[in-house]
């Protein structure tokens, strides 16, 4: 043994492999019971077996016939899968060459050799194919448990944003996203974008919604009747002022087209003109409801995008008919006041070129013509005193300036009948008062007397001699449970068409002029009695039928206060 160790002083690593395989023979690890394990070393110089972990060399006989003895004396590994006649098994061989240097020459050549069996390599297969399945298995299931919990910690915060990302779709932007720190850094950016996004959208909507109510507020309040429309002429906003105008309810109206609701060749003219130019158009035309004629003005504007591509236009028609009613009454209004004035100023201006021409020799004449001169000139102050007791109730009525003071009505009742009585007399007539003392309403005593008066005085002077006119005032309650203080004045005489009686109240308006004028009447009389009682906040109204007789109403509220 020591002489073999002295040997691998001078050997390169294949020398002290060679050494340890001696080493290893030397302990007893290789036995002819098997060696170590499964594994037989082999060492052979090139082919005589030097050592071997299984059998005495000395008995094995020459093995550089074998391949991978050959193989490896050529200086490569060699490797061969063959069946071992002196072990009876399948073995593998794999053989490597050694070689011992000295001087830097190689002085001795050798084959270093291992087998092993062919079942002990598929058993380490096999047993490696197991753990690698097991091994593959758990992995596998590791990895899954990893990608569930990835996965979730994933798509956890992504199924919160998808359910409020859907709550914006219906418009619920009060909500925002609480997202974990332990998500990763691109979630929780998106998860900070979704929020600010519905931040901005929550801003943003409410601005939407606000300036939507305020248009509608607007729509709703303006008197015009206005309608937005689309480029196929269907209605897409209507204001209440519309749907009155046009007697159709707003929810009938979205969707439908012009001219299923205008029903007006003259508007549809109009609505093409709009949508055919820029500019707006505007024009008056009439509009027949029922048996009414209403005067409407049109005003259209076409609405354009930023491209200016049309999308609709806005369409507004104001009602004019009060104003063209109101010119109507001017017209004749000053037409009235005109031949009103210039009968009495004709009259007086004939009269006095007549005794201008013929001189005053005929007293008797002269004195005739005076008189008549002095009738239309009294007629002439009448007029003109009616004129401006009217413009001045007007302008109190106006500003306001009517003071109401709780009266006894039957005092201003009394007072009236005082002031008629002498013409009443005068016609052998009876004036009737029923009227309970304890009456009492708020009102003006000098222009509520006038009142009174003016139709006292017409009943008197419109019924026949010997008659009577009735003069009453009582407690009525009228819609909602209203008290009002109703004072009546009720003739039997002439009466009045039921054609005249909507325009009675009118200025200048008589229902017989010839009469009337016969009679001493200016016109204005009713008009003044109208005003006075709206100034009370009050209504008049007449009935009346032909050779039966008149009564006139007067409402006023028992109380009023101001709003």
């Amino acid at each position: 043994m020591s002489q073999d160790y002295a040997v691998i002083a001078n050997f390169n690593l294949n020398d002290i492999v060679y050494a340890v395989c001696l080493a290893l023979v030397e302990f007893g690890f290789f036995n002819a019971a098997g060696g170590v394990g499964d594994v037989r070393m082999l060492y052979a110089n090139p082919g005589t077996v030097i050592a071997d972990s299984d059998e005495n060399p000395a008995r094995l006989s020459d093995h550089s016939n074998r391949p991978e003895i050959k193989t490896a004396m050529l200086g490569k590994t060699g490797t061969q899968l063959r069946f071992s006649a002196s072990l009876g098994v399948k073995m593998l061989y794999v053989a490597i060459p050694l070689s011992s240097i000295a001087d830097g020459q190689i002085e001795k050549f050798h084959v270093l050799r291992m087998s092993m069996p062919a079942s002990a390599i598929n058993h380490t297969l096999q047993s490696l194919r197991l753990k690698v399945a097991v091994s593959g298995v758990i992995v596998a299931l590791l990895a899954m448990l990893a990608a569930i919990i990835v996965s979730r910690r994933i798509s956890k915060p992504l199924e919160e944003m998808t359910e409020k990302a859907e709550q914006f779709a219906q418009e619920n932007f009060n909500t925002s996203l609480s997202i974990p720190g332990t998500c990763s850094l691109e979630v929780r950016t998106l998860a900070a974008a979704l929020n600010c996004m519905a931040q901005k959208l929550r801003e943003r909507f409410s601005t939407i919604v606000h300036q939507r109510n305020e248009l509608q507020t607007i729509l709703a309040s303006m008197a015009d009747a206005i309608l937005v429309i689309n480029n196929d002429k269907q209605v897409t906003t209507i204001n209440d002022s519309a749907c009155r105008l046009l007697e159709i309810p707003a929810g009938k109206a979205i969707g439908k087209g012009t001219q299923e609701i205008l029903r007006n060749i003259d508007i549809e003219r109009l609505v093409d003109m709009t949508f055919a130019g820029a500019e707006a158009v505007s024009e008056e035309i009439t509009l027949n409801k029922g048996r009414e004629k209403l005067f409407l003005q049109y005003s259209g504007v076409r609405l354009q995008n930023e491209s200016g591509h049309s999308f609709g236009a806005v369409i507004a028609l104001n009602d004019v008919t009060h104003i063209r009613r109101l010119e109507d009454m001017r017209r004749e209004f000053v037409a009235n006041v005109s031949h009103e004035l210039m009968t009495p100023l004709t009259s007086i201006k004939g009269y006095t070129e007549t005794i201008l021409d013929s001189g005053q020799d005929d007293k008797e004449q002269t004195e005739k013509f005076l008189k008549i001169i002095l009738r239309q000139s009294d007629r002439l102050q009448a007029i003109v005193n009616d004129l401006l007791e009217l413009s001045k109730i007007e302008k109190e009525i106006e500003y306001s300036e009517i003071d109401l003071v709780p009266t006894k009505v039957k005092s201003v009742l009394e007072e009236a009948r005082q002031v008629c009585s002498p013409k009443a007399v005068e016609k052998n007539m009876t004036i009737l008062l029923d009227c309970p003392t304890d009456l009492i309403a708020p009102m003006d005593c000098h222009l509520m007397g006038q009142v009174v008066v003016n139709l006292l005085a017409n009943a008197i002077k419109y019924s026949d001699t010997s008659s009577w006119v009735e003069m009453k005032a009582a407690l009525r309650i009228v819609e909602n449970d209203k008290k009002m203080v109703a004072i009546s004045v009720q003739d039997f005489g002439v009466g009045i068409g039921q054609e005249h009686l909507p325009r009675l109240f009118e200025r200048f308006y008589r229902s017989d002029k010839d009469r009337s004028r016969k009679l001493g009447g200016t016109g204005l009389g009713l008009a003044i009695v109208k005003h006075i009682v709206q100034a009370h906040h009050g209504s008049v109204t007449v009935d009346s039928q032909i050779g039966q007789g008149t009564i006139f109403t007067v409402l006023i509220p028992t109380a009023y206060t101001e709003v």
